[in-house]
């Protein structure tokens, strides 16, 4: 039975409404106030194992989930003539799409990509798209709503050659690029604009002035990502429900840390948080295990404790027994139907000492920051800009190693970022990471939170449940 789409707070809100903690921006930051000098701070109390889902608290601006699984083709059929009005501004006859996440967004077809050399034709107008694609994904192709093709057995891909046929042959090798070329040339291409989003090699330009003569290539892979980056109501939907599942898997970890303490890894708590992910989204997914159906689910959940906190981005495995004293941080993506994000919280296991709790709380305090600057009609650098003041003034510079954030997408980055150098204007729904990380690799700790900001008229609304309080993520084990 599918779940209603506010389940996730189903029996837990009722329980505390009214008596969650609600960490204000002014509120966040009392080291910066003089807290530097004071003696440690008693350790919050341990929670009951099982209680943490009480803790969840929805932001009323949380746009309401979604009860779809994906994104159906008349969603792709819309995305294609969004795509198509830009062209005829671009005065673009067609589009070869080569990257993956462009064919998915425009064609809804969920499909992996290797060296082997997948496109999709997109006209002008109308939907009468052509693929070109190798055969171990005909049964893909085929059973999809766009039904011209063009289809090489595999790479590389001999002349003739086709075992799935009973054609068994060591044919001349084909050149690809040119047989895609050709299959323009068929279907009354040559000597059109038309746009791509692969590089326009030499060797590609060269293929396209023998194969199809007189024909202007341009490129579009901007303009592929500018219509990607501002989500529609539907992809914003399935992002609130993927986050409100995420924030639930974040209560769980957290019941786990309080139960086990320092008997566990954290390798451990991952493991554990992402079987109990997976259990929690599948269960809710219509499927029959055949094609187009649970697609672009992702519970990619990962914790790291002690040292490997204090790096952006370690290089090793983490497989680290919890100790009192540590950094922990949960962290990971969870997405439904490609859609969804980020949601890490950064955690301290008492004791700790002054220093680790102004770090943590400046860090918190520029993931408000972040969140609250980014309404629509500023740009990325000046958000990254108000993050990063705030680090300064804080006596937290020699901790930054990156910019505040990165654009959301189904590939995870996406354009644009909240960084000093990206000056793109802001615009009602689109997405970014949270994640004004501060590292201290001299003492062995950092911490980095994250979230999916949502960009509004007014600001960004974080779309995790998850508090980003002390009570929450200093813990007593």
């Amino acid at each position: 039975m599918r779940r209603s789409r506010r389940d996730f707070l189903v029996g837990s809100m009722a329980a505390v409404a009214g008596g969650v903690v609600t960490a204000g921006l002014s509120a966040a930051v009392p080291g910066e106030r003089g807290r530097a000098a004071a003696e440690p701070q008693t350790p919050v109390p341990a929670t009951p194992a099982a209680a943490s889902a009480a803790l969840l608290k929805g932001d009323p601006d949380h746009p309401q989930p979604a009860g779809f699984d994906r994104l159906d083709d008349l969603w792709s059929k819309r995305a294609i003539q969004r795509l198509q009005a830009r062209l005829h501004e671009e005065g673009i006859d067609a589009v070869l799409l080569g990257d993956r996440w462009n064919i998915i967004y425009f064609t809804g077809l969920w499909h992996t990509s290797t060296e082997r050399p997948f496109f999709i034709l997109i006209p002008g107008e109308g939907l009468d798209l052509t693929w070109f694609h190798p055969s171990l994904d005909r049964d893909l192709v085929s059973s999809w709503w766009i039904k011209d093709r063009e289809t090489y057995f595999d790479f590389k891909h001999g002349e003739g050659a086709f075992p799935n046929l009973g054609k068994v042959q060591m044919g001349a090798t084909v050149d690809l690029t040119r047989w895609v070329l050709k299959g323009l040339k068929k279907r009354g291409w040559a000597g059109k604009t038309v746009g791509v989003d692969v590089p326009i090699t030499a060797d590609l330009q060269d293929a396209a002035a023998d194969v199809l003569p007189k024909t202007t290539l341009k490129k579009v892979g901007d303009l592929c990502d500018r219509l990607r980056m501002v989500k529609t109501p539907e992809e914003i939907a399935l992002t609130q429900r993927a986050m409100n599942y995420f924030s639930r898997i974040h209560a769980f970890a957290r019941d786990y840390l309080l139960t086990h303490g320092t008997d566990k890894t954290d390798f451990d708590v991952q493991t554990a948080a992402t079987q109990y992910g997976v259990d929690l989204i599948m269960k809710d997914i219509k499927r029959d295990g055949k094609p187009h159906t649970a697609v672009g689910i992702l519970v990619d959940i990962a914790v790291r404790t002690g040292v490997g906190t204090a790096y952006p981005h370690p290089n090793q495995f983490h497989h680290n027994r919890i100790k009192k004293g540590d950094a922990l941080q949960v962290s990971g993506e969870v997405k439904i139907g490609g859609h969804g994000g980020e949601l890490y919280r950064a955690y301290q296991i008492a004791p700790w000492d002054p220093f680790h709790e102004k770090v943590w709380e400046v860090h918190t305090d520029c993931c408000r920051i972040q969140a609250e600057s980014s309404a629509a009609g500023v740009t990325g650098s000046y958000v990254a800009k108000m993050v990063h003041d705030h680090q300064v003034k804080n006596g937290m510079a020699k901790y930054v190693y990156h910019r505040p954030a990165h654009g959301e997408g189904s590939e995870g980055h996406q354009p644009p970022y909240i960084a000093l150098g990206d000056h793109t204007m802001l615009e009602a729904g689109m997405t970014f990471s949270n994640e004004p990380g501060l590292y201290v690799p001299e003492q062995g700790f950092g911490y980095n939170h994250s979230d999916n900001v949502l960009v509004t008229e007014k600001r960004g609304v974080q779309m995790g449940s998850v508090p980003y309080t002390k009570e929450w993520c200093f813990l007593k084990l």
